[in-house]
């Protein structure tokens, strides 16, 4: 939708007609001025008609867009909804040394377990519209990485950053759920939901996973945890290739445990594809309601109006120069040469 946000500034509009209209100062009748010789061409500089005729419409024309530009022109667009619902969603990664092998494949490539989790968990950060993200990295003991946040594209960047070891070569489960947890507590109207991915047990932290469960539970924190590896692989040796379980390190027991105790669920992710549903699953959680808020898209066109009204201005303003230029050059000659161009 059109609309002038400044729409009273149109009263200024004839606002040149009242100025011409005010009766003119009374001049005091001084002595006549003799001129003893004028030039050739200066007694008749008065501008004919049709010239003044243009002059005024090209100034109206001027005036007009300033007084459009000033009113300030603008186009609404249509009413986009703000997501009224989300949840507050932190994310645990697994950065012990067990994450780089690699029994996994994104595109048709051999990756490890990290690069897998990165590519898929890409496009569901993308898709947390209206939820507040942050991301916890955990091995030898867990780090908060992002805090709570609605920015996705930095919690999506710091994510791909990661590095295997870069806090340590364990496992400290219990860790990452307590931090989560001292995260959450200043949250108090809010779904409050730790996503766990790792591909191990608890083999380091200075909390347990039972005592992480209980402060969970106490605190209203909800698990999903995600058992990360595939269940066979071919490894060679020195006789010959062999087929191994690459996860049975992997305690799916205990993080059963830890989501349904607290009313959330536990996944396994084999491949990228089994990842992928998961996280398809995982946004069916039940949102929080908040307020619900509407936004128009609005764009200023107030630069076009006042653009036409400077260049209109700029030409009457060089106007009385090219004449004065022109009329100079035209008496520089001469008579010869001005009878020849009069002719």
């Amino acid at each position: 939708m059109f609309e002038f946000a400044w729409w009273w500034m149109w009263f200024a509009l004839p606002l040149p007609i009242l100025v011409y209209l005010l009766p003119a100062k009374e001049q005091v009748q001084s002595a006549a001025l003799r001129v003893p010789h004028l030039p050739q061409g200066i007694h008749n500089v008065s501008k004919p008609p049709t010239s003044r005729k243009a002059f005024l419409i090209i100034a109206t024309i001027g005036w007009v867009a300033l007084v459009s530009a000033s009113a300030r022109p603008q186009w609404l667009g249509e009413p986009v909804s703000i997501p009224a619902e989300g949840r507050d969603l932190m994310i645990a990664v697994d950065l012990s040394g067990s994450m780089k092998i690699d029994d996994m494949q994104v595109n048709g490539r051999q990756v490890d377990r990290l690069q897998m989790i990165k590519s898929v968990l890409h496009d569901f950060i993308q898709r947390r519209i209206g939820d507040r993200l942050g991301l916890i990295f955990f091995a030898d003991t867990a780090y908060l990485q992002a805090p709570l946040t609605y920015d996705r594209e930095t919690v999506s960047q710091l994510l791909n950053e990661s590095l295997i070891g870069l806090v340590g070569e364990q496992t400290a489960i219990g860790d990452a759920i307590g931090l989560a947890i001292k995260r959450f507590k200043s949250k108090e109207e809010s779904n409050k939901v730790l996503i766990l991915l790792t591909d191990g047990q608890n083999t380091a932290g200075n909390i347990t996973p039972e005592q992480a469960n209980e402060l969970a539970i106490n605190n209203g924190v909800t698990l999903y945890t995600i058992g990360v590896g595939a269940d066979q692989m071919l490894v060679q040796s020195i006789f010959g290739s062999r087929q191994v379980n690459p996860s049975q390190e992997l305690d799916e027991g205990m993080l059963t445990t830890l989501a349904e105790s607290t009313g959330g669920r536990y996944f396994r992710a084999r491949d990228a594809q089994s990842l992928k549903e998961i996280y398809s699953k995982l946004d069916e959680l039940e949102p929080i309601a908040r307020e619900s808020r509407q936004m128009r898209p609005l764009q200023a066109l107030y630069f076009y109006p006042l653009g036409l009204a400077l260049l209109i201005s700029l030409l009457l303003a060089l106007k009385p120069l090219v004449s004065s230029w022109s009329f100079n050059l035209k008496n520089a000659r001469t008579p010869k040469e001005r009878s020849q161009i009069d002719a």
